[in-house]
């Protein structure tokens, strides 16, 4: 159930509300915006419970409206919020804020792994110089295979605050655990959600519990519903900066590492109001993709792209083949604009 309240509902009237919410047995999540604010009912009560609590609530005189929400999503919904949501990044120190969702096509670059300071820098240069608004790269690295690269851990996140500072780009890194998202959120500005780690749902709750935006990617083998009720736990323990990020998933097809799945853009606008970015680095597996998906995701509606940058792709401690070097990213990023330009979008 959302409620939706009248402008100029005062703290009082959202503590009416709340509690009236309360009694009936929901929780409530509130959301304020800067032409409405929406209180999210969250629960199952009985149905003697529901029938009772609505017209109780529209009796209210700060409640312009009641909705029930039917999606199992209820936050992630665009049911409650048919606008989009827009939210910044780069709450740190040091950081040039960009903003997500809106006109912007937020480029995000940088290297699959930090390997060491000089790498990072260099590399952070090249893609600000080129364009790029944030900076990514792995200082916790989940491996398929136990032998490989598995990151730098703190050390790496020290150096992805040395490169903020140096070059005023927001950081997003990705978090494993739970019990690293205290430590992950003092560097970062955003907060990746890998995809292995979609349906870890102690993980989900614990980012929820942080204001660090989060990136969401999907599952492997994930529906789009899936992806939806995962993000679902995030708002729901009240981080609603969330964005939804694409990155292939598994098919039978093995010309490529994964199946980019670009009718995920129209399928989540239509679905949600949070904002989508694409993963053409991990969604293709190879760096002679890497231009064209860009290209078709900015087409389609994408709100950002995240892309694999490193000044020397074939010494990269991981996955190189579908790494741009920062020649290659230039060049990409000269081409998208006109592109952007095409859909009333801009980088």
């Amino acid at each position: 159930m959302i409620i939706i309240l009248k402008h100029g509902a005062s703290d009082a009237d959202i503590d009416a509300v709340s509690e009236k919410l309360k009694e009936h047995g929901y929780s409530p999540n509130l959301t304020r915006g800067v032409e409405q604010t929406i209180i999210a009912a969250i629960g199952a009560p009985n149905l003697a419970e529901k029938d009772l609590v609505a017209p109780q609530l529209q009796a209210l005189d700060a409640v312009e409206e009641v909705l029930f929400v039917s999606k199992p999503y209820k936050l992630v919904s665009r049911e409650s919020r048919p606008g989009p949501t827009e939210f910044a990044i780069g709450q740190h120190k040091g950081s040039t804020p960009v903003t997500l969702g809106g006109k912007q096509i937020v480029m995000m670059a940088g290297p699959c792994s930090v390997e060491n300071r000089e790498q990072l820098l260099d590399t952070a240069q090249m893609v600000r110089d080129a364009g790029a608004t944030v900076l990514r790269g792995g200082a916790y690295k989940p491996r398929t295979s136990p032998y490989d690269f598995q990151g730098l851990g703190l050390e790496g996140l020290q150096y992805l605050a040395a490169a903020r500072e140096a070059t005023g780009l927001p950081v997003i890194t990705e978090v494993m655990t739970p019990a690293l998202v205290e430590q992950v959120c003092e560097y970062a500005d955003v907060l990746q959600i890998g995809a292995r780690n979609m349906q870890n749902y102690d993980l989900l709750r614990e980012v929820g519990r942080c204001r660090t935006p989060v990136m969401i990617k999907r599952g492997l083998s994930a529906t789009v519903e899936e992806w939806l009720k995962a993000a679902e736990y995030i708002l729901a323990g009240g981080n609603m900066n969330v964005m939804f990020c694409e990155r292939g998933i598994r098919t039978y097809e093995p010309s490529t590492r994964f199946t980019l799945d670009l009718s995920a853009v129209p399928a989540i606008k239509r679905a949600s109001h949070l904002p989508i970015v694409i993963d053409p680095s991990q969604g293709t597996g190879r760096r002679d993709m890497v231009a064209a998906m860009s290209k078709a995701a900015i087409a389609c509606g994408a709100d950002g792209l995240i892309i694999e940058v490193h000044p020397h792709p074939e010494d990269a401690l991981s996955d190189g083949q579908q790494t741009l070097d920062t020649k290659q990213f230039t060049q990409l990023m000269s081409e998208l604009k006109p592109i952007a330009q095409a859909v009333g979008r801009t980088i």
